[in-house]
Parts: C-alpha cells; sequence; structure tokens
C-alpha cells in the first residue's frame, strides 16, 4: 500500500472535551455512579467529535488512537503487554486493572507519575523488567480505526515509539530489550495492515534529548526492522519539543516514509535537515504551529521555513510540532477576554486552522495568509518594574548563613524532632467550589464569600490541631488552582473561562496567560494567612506559588526573554513574602514543582536556565529576616537533573515528592552533600489508597537512614485539594503516628 500522507495534519488533539466531559465521566466512574458502558459511551463521542472536527476543517490527515481514559504512555505499556504481574494478578477488568495501575488500590501501589518532556503534562512510567513478557494488543488502536471509519473518516493510529517508550521506562535496564519489544510492535504493525490502516505514527520525542551513540544506533536498528516488514502500514515517526541532533541522520537512514521535526521548539532540525542532502522518496512533516502555546502563529514566517523545508525533500507536510493536547480546545467560547489580546491566541481549534492555511499555502502560494498582527500595545508595559529590576544587586538574591538561620528560626518556631506539616490544600469540596461559582456568578455576595472561606480555614485548622501537626496550613479553600489564583490578582496575567488543559489523568487545569509586564496591585494571600494564624498558636505556612512555576504553568508572552518575565514575578511574589514576615508569619512555603519540568531538553542548554529560574526564586525569598523559615516544594519529576539547582534555592526546607520512587530523591541528595532541611514524601496523594501505618513507618525509616533526623521533616507527597476528607484524615493520622513512634526510638 503507498497511500500519499496529505498536506496538512496534527499530532494529536485535546481528549477531554470541551467542557471536561472525560473528567466528568472518569471520576463518575471511579464514584460508582456510573457504568464501564456508560464511560465509554462518553468516550466514543469524545472520540468521534474530534475526528468530524478536524475533517470540517478539512485537515487532510487525521491521527486516532489519541484518545485516553488516564495517560497515552500507560495506553502504550498496555498495548505491549507491559502490564507488571502485581497488577495482572488482581482479577479485575481490563479496565479496572487499567485504572489500578493508574492509581493504585489497597492491595498496590500505583505505577511512578512523572513529568511529559518540558510540559505540565504527567505520564506514567513503564516498569520493564528481565521477566516482563511482551504481547501484542492492538485493541484499542484497531478499534478507534474502525470507529473512526464507520464515519467516513481515514485515520492514522498513533502510539509511543518502542524505543522512546522504554527510555522513558524504569526497572533493571529497560533499554536491553529493545528487540524483544520491537518485535511486538511489528505484530501490532501487522495487525493494523490487516486491517486496512495505511498509515501508523510512532512518537520519539525522547531523541530529542542527549542520547549516547548506543541509543541512537538502538534507533536506528528498531526502525531498520520495522522499516523493511513486507506487510505494514507506511510509517510516521514523529518527533517534538526540540531538535533530533544526531538522531536525524539515524531515521533518514531508515526505510521509514515519514519523519516529523519540531521547527518551533528545535529551530535547528531545519539545518540538519539540510546537511543531509536531497530527500528522495521521503515525507518530511514540518512542526510549523506551536503546539506546546496559545500565540497565533505568525503565518508568513512560518511559510518561508516551509518553503525551504519544501527545497529538501520530495513531499512536505504541514503539522503542529507537537499534539495539541497541550492547549485548550476552542477560542471562540472565550468571549470575556481583552479584544487586543484575543486577537494574538489560537487555541486548538484554531491551531488546525493554520495548520490547513500553511499547507495551502506551500501549494498555492502565500498570497491569502493575513498580515502580522501590530506591535504589543503600550498599556501593557509596567515602566516602575523595569526601573525596580534594573537596580537589583546581587545581594538582592543571597540570605544569610544557613547555619545562623536555622539556629534562629528553631529558637522562634521551637518544632520537634521530625517535625509534622503538610503541602498546603486541604480537600476542595462541592461545597467550596459552589461557593466560588455564586461568587462569579453575584449569588453570593463578597462578604459570604469571605464568611464561608474563613468557616473552612477554621475547620482545616481545628482538624490539624486535633490530628497533632506540627506546623499548619490554611487549606486554601480560597484558591482555584496554585497559578491562577495568583494569575487573577497580577497585573499582565489574563484568565481564560473555558481553557482548560489536561494536567495529569482526570486532573484539568486553566493557565493563565502572561501577556505583558508582571506587577502586583494589593497583598494577595496575607488576610487569608494572618486569619488562619490568629486561630491558633502553631506556626501557619504562608503558601505562595513560586516564579518557575507561575511561568510554567502559564501560557508565556514569547516577546521577551523567559528570564525576564521570570523576574517580574518574583518581585512580586518578594513583595508579598515582606507583607506575610510583617503581619506574623513565620513560615513561608514557596512551592516550586515546575523547576526540572521546564529545564531544558539539551544538557547545553541547562546551565543559562538553572542560573535564571535559580535567580528568581532567590529574588523572591531573600528579602525575609534569618528568623522567617522559607519552605519550598517539589514533584513529579527527575530530581536528579536537577539536584544542584535544588541546592542553590538555599530554601531552609525542601518538601519533595518521594513515595512512589521509595525515596530514591534522598540518595541524590547526599550524593551532593545538602544540609539543609528535607521533608520526603511518605504519602502518595494522586492515589486514592491510605497508606497503612506501617508503611509510613518504613517509609520514614529508609528516610532517616539517608538523613539525620534533626533535619528530616515529615510530610505528604503533594498538596490534598484532589483527596476526601476521610481519606486525608486517615491518611495524616497515619503520618503523624510514624512519625511518633520513629521520633521515640
Amino acid at each position: 500500500m503507498n497511500t500519499a500522507f496529505g498536506q496538512s495534519t496534527v499530532l494529536g488533539y485535546p481528549r477531554i472535551g470541551a467542557n471536561r466531559e472525560l473528567k466528568k465521566a472518569v471520576e463518575a466512574y471511579w464514584a460508582g455512579r456510573i457504568d464501564a458502558a456508560a464511560l465509554e459511551e462518553t468516550a466514543a463521542g469524545l472520540r468521534a467529535e474530534v475526528w468530524q472536527t478536524l475533517r470540517n476543517a478539512r485537515l487532510d490527515a487525521i491521527p486516532s488512537n489519541t484518545f485516553s481514559y488516564y495517560d497515552h504512555v500507560l495506553d502504550t505499556a498496555v498495548a505491549v503487554g507491559a502490564v507488571p504481574d502485581r497488577f495482572a494478578r488482581l482479577g479485575l477488568s481490563e479496565l479496572d486493572t487499567y485504572f489500578a495501575m493508574a492509581r493504585g488500590v489497597d492491595a498496590e501501589p500505583a505505577l511512578e507519575l512523572t513529568k511529559w518532556f518540558a510540559t505540565n503534562y504527567h505520564y506514567l512510567v513503564p516498569e520493564i523488567d528481565p521477566d516482563t513478557t511482551f504481547t501484542a494488543n492492538p485493541a484499542k488502536a484497531l478499534r478507534e480505526h474502525a470507529e473512526a471509519a464507520a464515519l467516513g473518516i481515514s485515520t492514522r493510529p498513533v502510539l509511543v515509539g518502542p524505543a522512546t517508550f522504554l527510555l522513558l521506562a524504569k526497572g533493571a535496564n529497560p533499554f536491553a530489550r529493545l528487540d524483544d519489544l520491537v518485535g511486538t510492535y511489528a505484530a501490532i504493525l501487522d495487525a493494523l495492515a490487516e486491517a486496512g490502516v495505511a498509515w501508523v505514527q510512532l512518537d520519539e520525542p525522547g531523541y530529542v534529548a542527549d542520547r549516547s551513540p548506543a541509543e541512537i544506533d538502538a534507533l536506528r536498528r528498531a526502525y531498520t526492522r520495522l522499516g523493511q516488514m513486507k506487510h505494514r502500514p507506511q510509517i510516521f515517526v514523529a518527533s517534538y519539543f526540540g531538535e533530533l541532533g544526531d538522531a536525524l541522520p539515524a531515521l533518514l537512514d531508515t526505510p521509514v516514509e515519514a519523519i516529523g521535526i519540531d521547527l518551533v521548539a528545535g529551530p535547528g532540525n531545519l539545518e540538519r535537515l539540510a546537511a543531509a542532502g536531497p530527500l528522495r522518496g521521503r515525507t518530511i512533516v514540518a512542526g510549523l504551529v506551536d503546539g506546546h502555546n496559545i500565540w497565533r502563529t505568525d503565518l508568513r514566517a512560518a511559510v518561508v521555513t516551509g518553503a525551504t523545508v519544501a527545497g529538501l525533500a520530495d513531499h512536505v507536510a504541514v503539522s503542529s510540532s507537537c499534539s495539541l493536547l497541550h492547549v485548550p480546545v476552542d477560542l471562540s467560547v472565550e468571549t470575556d477576554l481583552d479584544p487586543d489580546l484575543h486577537a494574538r491566541l489560537a487555541f486548538a481549534r484554531q491551531k488546525v486552522d493554520e495548520v490547513v492555511l500553511l499547507g495551502r499555502a506551500l501549494r498555492d502560494g502565500s498570497a491569502h495568509l493575513p498580515a502580522p498582527l501590530p506591535a504589543v500595545p503600550a498599556a501593557w508595559r509596567h515602566d516602575d518594574v523595569r526601573t525596580r529590576l534594573a537596580a537589583l544587586r546581587p545581594t538582592d538574591r543571597q540570605r544569610g548563613d544557613y547555619a545562623t538561620r536555622a539556629e534562629r528560626q528553631q529558637q522562634r518556631l521551637n518544632l520537634p524532632e521530625l517535625p509534622t506539616t503538610t503541602i498546603g490544600s486541604f480537600p476542595q469540596t462541592a461545597e467550596l467550589r459552589k461557593a466560588r461559582a455564586a461568587l462569579r456568578t453575584g449569588t453570593l455576595d463578597d462578604a459570604g464569600y469571605a464568611e464561608r472561606m474563613r468557616a473552612e480555614i477554621e475547620h482545616v485548622i481545628r482538624l490539624q490541631e486535633k490530628l497533632g501537626l506540627d506546623v499548619l496550613v490554611h487549606g486554601e479553600p480560597e484558591r482555584n488552582d496554585m497559578v491562577q489564583y495568583f494569575g487573577e490578582q497580577l497585573d499582565g496575567f489574563a484568565a481564560t473561562a473555558h481553557g482548560w488543559v489536561q494536567s495529569y489523568g482526570s486532573r484539568c487545569v486553566r493557565p493563565p496567560i502572561i501577556y505583558g509586564d508582571v506587577a502586583r496591585k494589593a497583598p494577595m494571600t496575607v488576610a487569608w494567612s494572618t486569619y488562619a494564624q490568629s486561630l491558633t498558636g502553631k506556626p501557619v505556612k504562608g503558601m505562595l506559588t513560586g516564579p518557575v512555576t507561575i511561568l510554567a504553568w502559564s501560557f508565556v508572552r514569547t516577546d521577551q526573554p523567559l528570564a525576564a518575565t521570570a523576574d517580574q514575578v518574583a518581585l512580586a511574589l518578594r513583595d508579598e513574602c515582606h507583607d506575610l514576615e510583617a503581619a506574623g508569619i513565620r513560615v513561608i512555603q514557596v512551592d516550586e514543582p515546575a523547576l526540572r519540568e521546564t529545564l531544558p531538553l539539551r544538557t547545553a542548554d541547562q546551565p543559562a536556565y538553572l542560573d535564571w529560574a535559580v535567580g528568581a526564586f532567590r529574588l523572591a525569598t531573600s528579602g525575609v529576616a534569618d528568623d522567617t523559615q522559607i519552605h519550598t516544594h517539589l514533584c513529579y519529576s527527575e530530581f536528579g537533573e536537577v539536584i544542584t539547582a535544588i541546592d542553590a534555592l538555599d530554601a531552609d526546607v525542601t518538601s519533595i515528592e518521594a513515595s512512589r520512587s521509595k525515596m530514591e530523591v534522598l540518595d541524590d541528595l547526599a550524593a551532593i552533600g545538602y544540609r539543609r532541611g528535607v521533608g520526603p514524601g511518605v504519602w502518595d496523594i494522586h492515589s486514592p489508597r491510605v497508606p497503612p501505618h506501617d508503611e509510613v513507618v518504613e517509609s520514614l525509616r529508609r528516610a532517616v537512614a539517608a538523613v539525620p533526623a534533626q533535619r528530616l521533616w515529615v510530610n505528604p507527597d503533594c498538596g490534598l485539594k484532589t483527596r476526601g476528607y476521610s481519606e486525608v484524615e486517615a491518611s495524616l493520622r497515619h503520618l503523624v503516628a510514624a512519625a511518633a513512634e520513629v521520633r521515640g526510638n
């Protein structure tokens, strides 16, 4: 079968639904309110809606198998039979086994969860060992291809490619299993060809990071073997999030028919492509439309780049730079945005139109493309902020000696060994969500809303006192999201009404848009924190989100360096820290869970990023006195790659996700001589299971073996907003009791 690829495509599309229909259906299934048949009915409707949307937009090549109930890496694990025995033997249905791997059950903790390259999406880490028996299971890909065909739509099934799948996995040398895994992929391709599939997309983003010669050779071997199959669909190998480097000529050496390159995050791909010489009989899929941000494409500049690619290959198709999974669904419903801003934006639906326009422009010429946008409005500048930043000195990013700080903080706080705390948020109940909705619609006034939030704060404080926690939090009932909350109170930010993006599983976020200079208009958290502190004699943490995370979990302006925007955010947070301290708050937590997430994938680019990222955090936190304790929090990343930066943050206490990884991060901290306070998470809050007392004790003993008890804190992995109060109370009771037991020995 030799079928043309087409002129335009996207690498994927949002799967949650325009109104988060998938989230609601999945959570209803977990709660037992609907059965599997009702869940699948919703899912099938969402899939059909996406395919029809793409067809109606006149997209030439439409992907399928991009839908997922939880995570596409987990879907690929199921497709190749990589289901760990500890889940397979539970005796559950296929769907419930899938969700057990994602969320855990009482008998078994979930697969590890970590960040998907440089995004705020989280994937489930496959577990591969020498005993893993790979088995082809193409049922999902075949079913979705057939569903689309029944609508008269020909699609291209998508899977994570074999090399990236193993690079993402953990176990005893997963990459040693490549030959076995490629054989399983061959069986899947054979089944797809038998069903009449013309093209398959295999994603290999793992190769936009630094890779060894052996890993690059493995990529070449895998696609040489798959390409030499006599009975298979045509193969499109997609890369995204950066430059392929030496992996590009390796792929060009294989018989695959199409290769996708990201020309937004990886402009250097064009130079490597040109160096390869004329590409006969090959389709290059050019990622010209940014799939990871929401700004309109400069179509006239993009078509010039596309024309350059067209001069190098027999056939060029235009694509999104990566899956559109990472942007909201449709801009047309955002009727309240400032018109100047609205005109500069494109969500997934609008990016499809851009891809189609560019594909036509490469074929028919660019005369019909719209003119570039005018310059950014002057009103989006804050000259006073720029003046303050220009006057900064190196000492503005420095605190006193840690040993001195630690002594003064202990004198002020008088905490026991192994102090217990939580990360910040407490359950976001239906009543809290209703109160926020009522405030938005005007059915609840500001005074009534404040009264309800204060009641919830008092409930959270009394609960923590009852449980015996040492350092308390106010629970963040007033916050819809840890980034959006701040974005709504800072100049230079805009909030959407429906701009939801999947973060993991059923968790969706609504990232704010940073469009101009950032400035604090007024204190943002002081009133809530001081009210909570007035209720108790125990210290209550002031809770802020750090500058790097605010950038990472927002859609950020591209007309100035990220470092400049980070410092603007940091200056606003510095002022907030000052006001919290002045109001009597003794502990301030500035969360940076995205520090690793935004780390450039190439080693050569990382020092410059870490320099400004660490500098922004220190600008935010270095204005307080020595006896004010600064905490930070990091979660769900491979921390070993940024461990020296974590140390350089100079926080007094760092709480860090560690339960799913069995405290691995403590070895990394010990290796660099980390000497400040650390709180490795002992409870995986992304799973509904309550950790047994003995399990928490075991985790703590493992931690004490690596970190002196005098520097060790006891806390969950992350905030508790997604959990229910019954789980929270039981788990925190175990946490406090475990700390007391280990403290007493």
